[in-house]
């Protein structure tokens, strides 16, 4: 396995000259190539009209679903390209065809944009929202999931990383567990796409949800939803307009046959162009290489916050990723990331409102998020230690 060349990499992110951008698993840095080629396709669309610029670089449109199949290990006519990663999600969950009685089985960490769209379904059409428990180390337990399986399961749907925590799902084993009920399996990779390897037929999914944003290093407002051949008929999407099917006769119409059936016309040329060069981006370093140096890197700053007192970690998982969470105690997180950022060090916050199921039995209302990605280097890292403060008397605020 190749690795990294960090400082090629870091003379290619013109952000990191002006921060430590410890925010990945919000929004990256982008590549110069990516913005480059957003702005260019803009520039082209100002001097000769925007319908022109799409007929003159359609071929590096096109390419964008050849980078993404590759990615995915997908082939080009399963992938659609949408605004975003809930978008992509949505024209996904809300294709099926829901009954009163039917079951929808989910994970404990589930993303808050997952979970409203259960439970407004569940008001809608009378389905059941099931949580599948964790097991001891915080995972959603593949035991449990099995022994839950019955004839009303209509979809099993997981975040494979949660947005507030290291977690990583045993996302082929839940995979394997779909495959023998004969049951539909989507999988949020929003983010865990970009940051390691992902193969739809190793996972076993059906469907798949991802961000260019997050760890691909491409142009906010784009997303993907990965869709099997094998169920791509049953599925009718929500939207249609005149590129996701065809007007046949003055009363019926034909929906498309590949994923672009959850597209929609119009949509940003520009980003969808700069999706394809971060996605090219990623795969030539390597999504091993890049899995390897994040890993490290998640790593050594758990362990530097382990070591400093009143710092409380709340990563869960046997595998942990590039998302590092904590505490301090006496401190709200919300101003720890004020403070981290007048320093010019880039965190997040996750909160209660986007993991209920997960924080509310942990007791927990925030944590401190930092996202490390493959320019990140050490010594950022020992830039945000250094600037945490010290812990307050009292009990945690998270």
């Amino acid at each position: 396995m190749a690795l990294i060349d960090v400082g090629r990499v870091r003379q290619e992110t013109a952000g990191v000259e002006r921060v430590a951008h410890l925010n990945n698993a919000g929004s990256a840095l982008p590549p110069r190539r990516v913005v480059d080629t957003v702005v260019e396709h803009l520039r082209l669309e100002e001097q000769i009209g925007g319908y022109e610029a799409a007929s003159a670089q359609s071929e590096r449109i096109e390419h964008t679903y050849d980078a993404l199949a590759r990615l995915l290990g997908a082939g080009r006519d399963d992938i659609a390209v949408v605004e975003n990663a809930t978008r992509a999600w949505d024209m996904a969950f809300y294709s099926l065809p829901w009954t009163a009685g039917d079951r929808v089985l989910t994970a404990r960490a589930e993303y808050a944009s997952n979970a409203i769209a259960f439970l407004q379904t569940a008001r809608r059409h009378g389905i059941h929202v099931d949580v599948v428990p964790d097991d001891e180390h915080g995972r959603l337990d593949v035991d449990a999931l099995r022994s839950m399986i019955d004839d009303r399961v209509r979809l099993i749907a997981i975040t494979h990383v949660p947005t507030q925590g290291g977690l990583v799902n045993p996302a082929a084993d839940i995979g394997e567990v779909a495959r023998q009920a004969g049951v539909l399996y989507l999988l949020d990779a929003c983010q865990s796409v970009g940051q390691m390897p992902l193969d739809v037929a190793e996972i076993g999914c059906d469907l798949l949800s991802g961000t260019g944003r997050k760890f691909l290093r491409g142009p906010r407002g784009t997303g993907f939803l990965y869709c099997s051949p094998r169920i791509r008929e049953q599925l009718e999407p929500p939207f249609l307009d005149l590129h996701a099917a065809t007007w046949t006769s003055p009363d019926t119409y034909r929906i498309r046959s590949d994923a672009r059936r959850f597209e929609n016309w119009e949509t940003s040329l520009a980003g969808k162009i700069g999706l394809g060069v971060a996605v090219d981006y990623a795969l030539d370093l390597g999504l091993e290489a890049i899995e390897e140096r994040v890993t490290r890197l998640a790593a050594a700053l758990r362990a530097r916050l382990r070591d400093l007192p009143g710092v409380q970690l709340h990563d869960r998982g046997l595998r942990q990723c590039a998302i590092v969470t904590f505490t301090v105690d006496g401190h709200d997180s919300q101003d720890i990331a004020r403070a981290l950022r007048a320093e010019g060090i880039n965190v997040s916050v996750s909160v209660a409102d986007s993991a209920r199921w997960d924080f509310e039995p942990r007791a927990l209302t925030s944590v401190v998020r930092a996202s490390v990605h493959y320019y990140n280097t050490d010594a950022e890292i020992g830039r945000l230690i250094s600037a945490l403060p010290a812990p307050a008397p009292g009990r945690a605020l998270g």
